[in-house]
């Protein structure tokens, strides 16, 4: 009886979530997400300023 209820709150919570996840509000946020991978990362700069980094 319990481990039913369990599974029931359980599966009641995915669902929350799959639809939070899925929601036109949060489309604008996973966009910009999803460029991050392929904009300039300027911390890794190493070969113009590698002394500024401790790099020699």
């Amino acid at each position: 009886m319990m481990s039913g209820i369990v599974t029931a709150i359980l599966m009641v919570a995915f669902i929350l979530m799959f639809f939070w996840a899925w929601s036109s509000d949060r489309k604008e946020e996973f966009d910009h997400l999803s460029q991050l991978p392929l904009e300039d990362n300027p911390l890794n700069n190493t070969e113009k300023n590698g002394d500024e980094n401790g790099h020699v």
